[in-house]
C-alpha cells in the first residue's frame, strides 16, 4: 500500500471508529519508516501508538463495567483477553519458523490489496512442537505486530466446564471472529483434535471436533485463527488440511541456545570467564521456557551472592534439575 493510500485509509478508519484497523495501519507506517532507515521517527511513532492504545483500553475497561447482553457475558467466560508487547524480533526462532511467521505478517499487513485481487492472506495457523518452544508467545507476537487483541480459548476447560454445551459455546466463538477482528488462540488443541476413529472416545469430543472442522472450513472472517498443540501425532488427519500453514517448532539448537542466553542474560552479573558455549552445550534438549527459568535462577543468584557465585558447576546443577525434574 502506497503512503498516500495508507494516510487515506488511516483517516477513513478513524472516521468510521475502526480502532483495530486504525492501529494496524499506523503500525504499518511505523514499520515502513523503520525499513527506510528512519528508526528514530519509527520509534517515536510506536510510542505514540502504544500510548494511544492504553488510553483506548482504559475506555474499553469503563465500557466493560456497563451492563452486557447474555451473549457478551458468555464470551467473557470463554475468552482470556491478553494484551502483549511481544515482538518477533525479540524471539529466538528457527529460521524456517521465522520466515513462515514473517510471511503471515506481510500478507496480513497487505490484506486489503489481496482481497481486491480475489486473494486471501494466510490466517489459519497450526503451531506444533514440544512445550515451551514459543507457540503461545508466537500468538502474542502476531497480535502485537498487527495491533490486534489476543483472545486465548483453552479448549480443555471448554470441554470439561461446559460438557453438553460445548458446541453452542464454540459457535459463539466463531461468531465473535466475524464481529471482532483479533487473534484467536485455541490452546491445548489436542483436547478436541484427537482422531475420530479412537474407540471408547467421549462422544461429546467427537461432536465438537466435527463442528470445529465445519466451522473452520467455512470461516471467512478477517481474524487470525491460531491452534497450538504439543501432540500433533494425536490429531485427526482431517484437521491438517483446514489450516493455511502448519508451523513446526523444534527444540533449539546450540546456536539458538547461545543467542537466547545472550539476550536473556545481557544485564546479569556474570562471573569472569563465563562461557555461553559451555552453558549451551549443557542445555541441549531444553526448551526456551526451561532456559528462561534457568536465566531467572542465574540472575537471582548473581544479585544475592555476587558474580563469583556463578560457577559453571553451579549452573550445571540448575540445568540438570530442569532436565530431570522428578
Amino acid at each position: 500500500m502506497a503512503a498516500a493510500d495508507q494516510i487515506k485509509a488511516l483517516i477513513q478508519s478513524y472516521g468510521n471508529g475502526e480502532d483495530t484497523r486504525f492501529f494496524t495501519i499506523a503500525m504499518q507506517i511505523a514499520a515502513a519508516e523503520a525499513r527506510k532507515g528512519n528508526t528514530n521517527f519509527a520509534e517515536e511513532l510506536k510510542k505514540i501508538i502504544d500510548k494511544a492504545k492504553i488510553v483506548k483500553q482504559s475506555a474499553v475497561g469503563l465500557i466493560k463495567t456497563m451492563p452486557l447482553n447474555a451473549a457478551q457475558k458468555e464470551l467473557d467466560d470463554l475468552f482470556e483477553l491478553v494484551h502483549s508487547k511481544a515482538k518477533l524480533a525479540d524471539m529466538v526462532l528457527d529460521d524456517m519458523v521465522r520466515e513462515s511467521l514473517q510471511r503471515v505478517l506481510d500478507e496480513q499487513a497487505n490484506y486489503e490489496v489481496l482481497y481486491e485481487n480475489n486473494l486471501f492472506p494466510r490466517r489459519k495457523l497450526l503451531l506444533v512442537g514440544p512445550p515451551g518452544c514459543g507457540k503461545t508467545l508466537t500468538a502474542k507476537a502476531l497480535a502485537a505486530e498487527l495491533g490486534l487483541p489476543l483472545f486465548i480459548i483453552r479448549l480443555d476447560g471448554l470441554i470439561s466446564r461446559y460438557m453438553g454445551e460445548s458446541i453452542s459455546k464454540l459457535r459463539l466463538i466463531f461468531d465473535a471472529m466475524k464481529q471482532y477482528r483479533a487473534v484467536y488462540l485455541f490452546d491445548e488443541f489436542d483436547s478436541i483434535g484427537t482422531t475420530r476413529t479412537i474407540s471408547g472416545d467421549v462422544g461429546e469430543i467427537k461432536r465438537v471436533l466435527n463442528f470445529f472442522l465445519l466451522q473452520i472450513e467455512k470461516d471467512d472472517s478477517k481474524s487470525l485463527i491460531v491452534a497450538a498443540t504439543n501432540l500433533p501425532e494425536s490429531l485427526d488427519t482431517a484437521l491438517f488440511r483446514r489450516f493455511d500453514d502448519i508451523i513446526r517448532y523444534p527444540l533449539p539448537n546450540k546456536k539458538e541456545i547461545v543467542e537466547f542466553y545472550k539476550m536473556a542474560l545481557h544485564r546479569s552479573p556474570l562471573a569472569k570467564g563465563f562461557s555461553y558455549n559451555k552453558l549451551a552445550d549443557m542445555s541441549i534438549g531444553l526448551s526456551y521456557s526451561e532456559m528462561g527459568k534457568i536465566c531467572m535462577d542465574i540472575e537471582k543468584k548473581g544479585l544475592i551472592y555476587g558474580s563469583k557465585a556463578l560457577t559453571i558447576e553451579g549452573l550445571k546443577t540448575y540445568i540438570e534439575q530442569r532436565k530431570k525434574p522428578f
